[in-house]
């Protein structure tokens, strides 16, 4: 039998995007899937969307909160309900292509693997692709993450066991910290070249604000993982690289 797969979707007013990304889930060849969506308290139609989903597949759940508490709440929220031998997070504006849980289950249940990531292409808010692959490495570890996140969440898959007691920190990039506190126990990612993924970029969002980038990875860098100036400016220097070289693409 497949194993169960958790899928987290944490949303803020996402009434304009979360349909495709639901559809996305739907239309996957794997089938063995819950999909637990985290509303964090909206203020638009996203959760009548949700629920008009959930009449029609009980695979797919709510849970409304009862108050803004952020993303990193909202995916732990999520975490301490999922059922699943694995965990699969998913952004509320992301679209997963269909092969992407069953490639990426058989890669893992072969190898005996504790987490993958795959490729992925940008696209911007009318759905239009906006750039080529962004490749990935086969492998990652701790230290290579700390020069460069180069694993985006609605990517990954990784073993509920492996994830263990880790959880979100509310903090901005709170995605990396949790790869970087995951990686210590420490266990290698490893990466399917293949793009599985199409991953959003939409104007105003912290990921396209290069300043509060730049000022949340130096923070990351010194006061998270409390490296030493030198060795903080050294992965900087890394991540500023190979950020410029993505942008290329």
């Amino acid at each position: 039998m497949e194993p169960l797969i958790t899928i987290i979707t944490p949303c803020y007013n996402s009434a304009d995007f979360v349909s495709l990304t639901i559809d996305s889930v739907l239309e996957q060849s794997y089938t063995n899937w819950e999909l637990i969506v985290i509303d964090d308290k909206s203020k638009d139609d996203t959760c009548a969307v949700i629920e008009a989903y959930m009449q029609q597949h009980s695979n797919v759940k709510l849970i409304k909160l009862e108050k803004n508490g952020g993303v990193a709440n909202a995916r732990n929220v999520g975490l301490s309900e999922a059922k699943g031998k694995y965990i699969a997070f998913l952004d509320s504006d992301d679209i997963w292509l269909k092969e992407k849980l069953a490639k990426q289950v058989s890669y893992m249940e072969q190898q005996n693997l504790p987490m993958t990531f795959c490729a992925y292409q940008r696209i911007d808010e009318d759905n239009k692709v906006i750039s080529g692959k962004i490749a990935v490495p086969h492998s990652v570890n701790y230290k290579r993450l700390l020069s460069h996140n180069v694993i985006i969440f609605s990517t990954s898959l990784t073993l509920k066991s492996a994830i263990g007691s880790t959880r979100f920190k509310k903090a901005g990039h709170e995605d990396w910290i949790f790869w970087l506190d995951l990686f210590k126990k420490p266990f290698d990612g490893y990466g399917i070249d293949e793009v599985l993924v199409q991953y959003r970029i939409r104007k105003g969002s912290v990921s396209s604000n290069k300043l509060k980038v730049i000022g949340f990875t130096w923070k990351i860098l010194r006061e998270s993982e409390k490296l030493g100036f030198f060795e903080s400016a050294y992965h900087f220097a890394k991540y500023a690289f190979a950020t410029v070289w993505k942008r290329l693409k």
